[in-house]
């Protein structure tokens, strides 16, 4: 592993960031309501991310990037300014993110009757429609100028996946796919069988739930998981943190709607859904990830390693 960009690479970065038009990156900061130091942000990591990636694409070929995280680390934030400046570069760029694949609800409502009821909240392997994926990202790579690729949507607010009818379209070809996830790149977890937390230990006592995720890694996911070939991970300092980051996001969405959002003790509950992943995550994929951006307890990057 490397702890720096590459020289060279900085020198372009900086280059270009002087040559993009003004709107490309004010428009996106405006956009997401980012902190004027985001600058620095894209300056130092987020331009030498994307010049990094095009280097590894190869003329004629879809490249698919898989960008991982746990949730609040920024994998959304990133995978938006990629596809916005990779386009203002001249690549044909699109997006998919994990999810976007997310089973339907009545989808959910059988699994959970079937085998276990905490299958209803979406997130967790299992709850996914693995085949949709990558039937989505090979009908990608096999774009040619006349093809319209539809690309699946998931409305949370609704709980239920977006009408095909409805759903955006990819048209041309394609040179790059970022397709993001938090639990993207997971591994089945070595010991399922002891309770982790208390979510676990009170509506998972015989195990069944953690089992079956464990099997969906290992089994259909795997096959999902296989088709980036250049994974991209931001990485907290740790579980707490991420639970931290996500107290404030929900504080901050609580003042905006008047009361709306998960209280200290529901968020507790929902992220536990996540621990067991995000943990093994966190302790194993910094060693075989292609990029690293190690985030502080600040929620900043604080460094990047790259494996050659």
């Amino acid at each position: 592993m490397v702890n720096a960009w590459p020289r060279q690479l900085i020198a372009h970065s900086q280059k270009l960031a002087g040559k993009l038009p003004g709107e490309v990156i004010e428009g996106f900061i405006r956009q997401h309501r980012l902190p004027a130091v985001f600058h620095r942000v894209v300056r130092d990591h987020y331009l030498p991310l994307a010049l990094w990636l095009r280097e590894r694409h190869r003329p004629g070929k879809t490249l698919i990037v898989g960008i991982s995280g746990g949730q609040g680390t920024g994998k959304s934030t990133l995978t938006d300014f990629l596809q916005i400046v990779l386009t203002e570069l001249g690549n044909h760029c699109c997006t998919l993110s994990l999810d976007d694949l997310y089973l339907t609800r009545a989808e959910r409502q059988q699994l959970a009757r079937g085998i276990h009821p905490l299958l209803l909240t979406r997130g967790v392997p299992g709850t996914h429609d693995v085949q949709l994926g990558i039937d989505t990202l090979n009908a990608l790579c096999r774009a040619g100028a006349q093809s319209v690729i539809p690309l699946p949507r998931f409305d949370k607010s609704l709980d239920e996946r977006v009408p095909r009818a409805a759903w955006p379209q990819h048209t041309g070809p394609v040179d790059i796919v970022l397709l993001e996830g938090w639990c993207l790149g997971a591994k089945p977890s070595l010991n399922p069988v002891f309770p982790l937390n208390a979510l676990e230990q009170s509506e998972d006592a015989s195990g069944t739930w953690r089992h079956f995720i464990n099997r969906q890694l290992a089994g259909p996911y795997r096959d999902l998981f296989a088709l980036p070939e250049v994974i991209v991970m931001l990485k907290a300092p740790s579980m707490e943190s991420i639970l931290e980051w996500r107290k404030l996001q929900e504080q901050k969405l609580r003042e905006q709607t008047g009361g709306k959002g998960l209280q200290d003790r529901e968020l507790l509950r929902f992220v536990q859904h996540y621990e067991r992943i995000t943990r093994n995550l966190i302790a194993e994929m910094p060693e075989w990830a292609d990029c690293v951006f190690l985030l502080g307890e600040d929620h900043r990057i604080e460094a990047v390693r790259l494996r050659h």
